[in-house]
C-alpha cells in the first residue's frame, strides 16, 4: 500500500515479539562489520541519500549499510535482529520494545510539520464545526491523535463527533463520499483527498502541534553499547545532511537526490519537503532535554504511550526513559 511519500510511516502498530536471546544474538555486530540501518519513503528519512550519495559517512571514519524498506517492513527487519537500527517515529519505537525488540532514541531527524492533517468537506471551516459530525481516521494511528490533540484545543472531546474507522490510503473515497464531514490523511493522501473534492481544506494539521510526532534514529541496545564511538560519528554527519538540505544554494542538489531515491519529480518532492522541519543537532538537544508535553522528546513519547495504551496497540506502559539516550547529540 506504500505509495510515494506516503509511506505506512504510521501504519504498522502491531509488531511481533522478537525472542530476546536471538535478537541480542543477532543485532550484535560483529566486529568489523558495518553497521545496518534501515530507512524508508519519509523526508526526514530520505534525507540520509545525501550522506550516502556524497560519501560522508565514509569521510566520517565509519562504515554503514543502508538499507531501503517499506516502513512496516523496517521494524519487521529490526524486530528480527537483520539491522542495528531502524528510523521511525518515537510512538513506534515504543510499540516494537512493546512487541519485544527494545530500542534506544539516539537522534532526533525531524517532525512533521503540517503534511499531517484533519481535512473537513466544502462548509466545515473549523474543528468546532465538527460536533455531532462523522470524522474518519484509521483508529490507533497517528491521525487519530491528530484529531485528538485538536478536539481538546478546540474544547472538545471524542465524543463531541461520531468516529468512523477508515483505511488511511481510503480517506480520498471516504470525504469524496459524502459520508463524513472530516478525514485525517498524511501527504501526499490528504492532498489526494482535497483534489478529489474541491473545496475541502485542512482544518488542523501536523504544524499546529510541533512534537506531535517525532521521527527518530533508533538503535539496538546490543549495537550501541558496542559502538557508541560509530554511533558518534553517524549522529554528526547527520548535522552535515541538515546544513545541506536547508542551505539555499545546496538544496536543489539535495532535493534532486532525495526525489530520485523515491523516484519522483524534485518539483513534486519539495513541498513535501517543507512539510517536515528536519532537525539540526542543536535543536535536537533543546527536545531531548526532559520535559512535559511536546516540546521534550520525553514528554512527546509519553504522550505517545498513554495513547498506544489507551487504544489496545500494547497493554503495558512503557518505561520512557530506558528509550531515551542524548548523549551523543550532547557531543556536539
Amino acid at each position: 500500500m506504500r505509495k510515494k511519500l506516503q509511506g505506512n510511516r504510521f501504519k504498522q502498530f502491531i509488531i511481533a515479539a522478537a525472542l530476546p536471546i536471538a535478537l541480542l544474538a543477532s543485532q550484535a555486530q560483529a566486529a568489523g562489520q558495518p553497521l545496518k540501518i534501515g530507512y524508508s519513503d519519509w523526508p526526514g528519512w530520505v534525507a540520509w541519500q545525501v550522506a550516502i550519495d556524497k560519501g560522508w559517512f565514509k569521510e566520517a571514519g565509519v562504515a554503514v549499510d543502508f538499507e531501503w524498506f517499506d516502513y512496516s517492513a523496517s521494524m519487521d527487519a529490526f524486530a528480527a535482529g537483520k539491522i542495528d537500527a531502524v528510523t521511525v517515529t518515537n510512538g513506534d519505537a515504543l510499540v516494537t520494545g512493546a512487541g519485544g525488540a527494545k530500542s534506544v532514541m539516539i537522534l532526533l531527524t525531524d517532525y512533521s510539520n503540517g503534511n499531517d492533517m484533519i481535512i473537513g468537506k466544502p462548509g466545515i471551516k473549523s474543528l468546532q464545526d465538527l460536533k455531532g459530525k462523522k470524522v474518519a481516521v484509521e483508529e490507533g494511528l497517528v491521525e487519530h491523535l491528530l484529531l485528538l490533540n485538536g478536539l481538546k484545543k478546540a474544547g472538545m472531546k471524542e465524543t463531541d463527533i461520531k468516529l468512523v474507522n477508515a483505511k488511511t490510503n481510503e480517506m480520498p473515497q471516504v470525504l469524496s463520499s459524502g459520508d463524513v464531514a472530516a478525514v485525517g490523511a498524511w501527504q501526499p493522501i490528504a492532498g489526494q483527498a482535497m483534489k478529489a473534492l474541491p473545496g475541502s481544506k485542512p482544518l488542523y494539521t501536523s504544524a499546529n502541534e510541533p512534537g506531535l510526532i517525532y521521527d527518530v534514529l533508533t538503535v539496538s541496545p546490543a549495537s550501541l553499547a558496542g559502538h557508541k564511538a560509530d554511533w558518534a560519528k553517524v549522529v554528526k554527519v547527520w548535522d552535515r545532511v541538515v546544513s545541506y538540505i536547508n542551505d539555499p544554494k545546496t538544496q536543489p542538489d539535495a532535493v534532486k537526490i532525495m526525489a530520485a531515491r523515491v523516484g519522483i519529480s524534485p518539483q513534486v518532492y519539495l513541498p513535501l519537503l517543507k512539510g517536515t522541519h528536519l532537525l539540526s543537532l542543536s535543536e535536537g538537544k533543546k527536545i531531548f532535554a526532559k520535559g512535559e508535553g511536546f516540546q521534550s522528546l520525553y514528554g512527546s513519547s509519553k504522550i505517545a504511550d498513554d495513547f498506544n495504551v489507551a487504544n489496545g496497540v500494547y497493554k503495558t506502559h512503557q518505561d520512557i526513559n530506558s528509550y531515551i539516550d542524548g548523549s551523543l547529540v550532547n557531543l556536539h
